[in-house]
């Protein structure tokens, strides 16, 4: 999967969570059910968003727009209630597009394994093979994906004329006319045609911003290999890719203030913060209001005024030493033994770990669920619900008033959100 939002589990309320995995499904079952399980592969976290967009102008609430699905091993083999209707499907064939527009790149460019010929002559196959369907599950829906793959062409010709002092935005232009183009048609399958100039615009600015993030994370790594960057290319800096990405985050969210939706949480979530989540990934935090959060200027402001304790470490305290050992000498590991599990059973021996492990990984619950270790067994979250974890959860998830619950997770004060939406958090 690839894509510029990727939400941690503890930015998004519960519901939001749910809702935000029911689309990612969906969106990888419409791909199967149209494409063929190879399709599967096209899936990514930027293109579901086509099928929230869709969702969240609906004025259908009464649960028509999921299904249960049954077990998958990414899901622990347990079934779940999936996005379904006209946005899973768009959001399959626009998916579908950009993967073969990408694939076509790296074959052309003789990226990795695409440089060895039997590989490039087969990805060529699967390419053509997804411009026919995407283009045909796309006309069923009335959306033309021929807009996507001719941006992908005129890619390459801007690419070959960029040089040193051309503007970048030149070389977004064909991502941000594709994004453009996929996202207005969401306020046309929704029956919301007053929404789609206002929705190009978010879909042209996100074009712009997954365009140059993509390039600033790789850029380092292009300039190992000597693969074309567009920020070098046209000797954009650091700072000048930094403005024009919080630009285009705030320009996101001033274009959904004049959406009309009918429930906005997810889509705020989205494309209103984890936009902003995604910048600050790639080119560091910024605080909003110039400094920290109200709570953590708190936390700091005690800690400065607290009174030093100066108290040694375990071990080094006379009455810190396990039983019959002598306060005057620096204990080892093994006078504590291992640490206990989390039911307070001993850990097991390394024979039964690597045996149990390899039971849970085929099985997948080390990558999507929460498990007992297999060696010290301690609870644990799942790989996939690890990655990307923030040290702290965000404010306007479910609860902000921004989403017409009221902020309930914020607290008095605080301004770590950064957010200039419209949200009172």
């Amino acid at each position: 999967m690839f894509g510029i939002i990727r939400p941690c589990r503890h930015g998004l309320s519960e519901r939001l969570r749910s809702s935000w995995t029911a689309h990612l499904c969906g969106l990888c079952l419409a791909l199967r059910d149209q494409h063929g399980q190879l399709a599967r592969t096209a899936t990514n976290y930027d293109g579901l968003i086509i099928s929230v967009l869709v969702e969240a102008q609906a004025a259908a609430t009464d649960g028509s727009w999921r299904r249960t699905a049954g077990p998958c091993p990414l899901r622990g083999m347990r079934t779940a209630e999936v996005a379904r209707g006209e946005g899973a499907r768009l959001a399959a064939a626009v998916s579908l597009a950009l993967a073969s527009v990408k694939m076509r790149d790296h074959v052309e460019d003789r990226d990795g394994v695409f440089a060895r010929r039997p590989i490039a002559v087969g990805a060529r196959a699967v390419t053509r093979r997804w411009d026919r369907q995407s283009a045909g599950s796309g006309a069923a829906l009335g959306f033309d994906t021929g807009v996507l793959l001719t941006a992908g062409a005129r890619q390459a010709e801007l690419e070959r004329a960029a040089g040193p002092g051309s503007s970048v935005l030149l070389v977004t232009e064909p991502t941000e006319s594709a994004t453009a183009a996929a996202f207005a048609h969401t306020a046309t399958l929704a029956g919301r045609p007053g929404n789609a100039a206002p929705l190009a615009e978010a879909g042209r600015l996100f074009g712009r911003l997954a365009h140059l993030l993509d390039a600033a994370e790789d850029r380092a790594a292009d300039a190992a290999t000597g693969a074309w960057n567009p920020l070098t290319a046209t000797g954009t800096d650091r700072a000048e890719a930094e403005r024009l990405c919080r630009d285009a985050v705030h320009g996101i969210r001033l274009a959904l203030r004049e959406v009309e939706l009918t429930d906005r949480s997810l889509v705020h979530a989205l494309l209103g913060h984890e936009t902003e989540r995604a910048v600050e990934r790639v080119f560091g935090r910024r605080h909003a209001h110039g400094g920290a959060c109200a709570t953590e200027r708190a936390a700091d402001a005690s800690l400065l005024t607290a009174p030093a304790r100066h108290e040694p470490p375990r071990g080094q305290h006379p009455y810190d030493q396990p039983p019959g050992l002598s306060p005057y000498r620096q204990p080892s590991d093994r006078d504590f033994g291992p640490p206990p599990g989390g039911d307070g059973r001993p850990p097991r021996n390394l024979l039964a770990g690597c045996a149990l492990w390899t039971l849970m990984a085929c099985s997948c619950r080390l990558m999507c669920c929460e498990h007992e270790d297999p060696f010290n067994r301690q609870r644990r979250e799942g790989w996939c619900a690890r990655q990307d974890c923030c040290e702290k959860a965000e404010c306007c998830g479910d609860g902000c008033s921004c989403c017409g619950d009221g902020c309930s997770c914020c607290g008095d004060g605080c301004d770590c959100c950064g957010c200039d939406c419209g949200c009172d958090c």
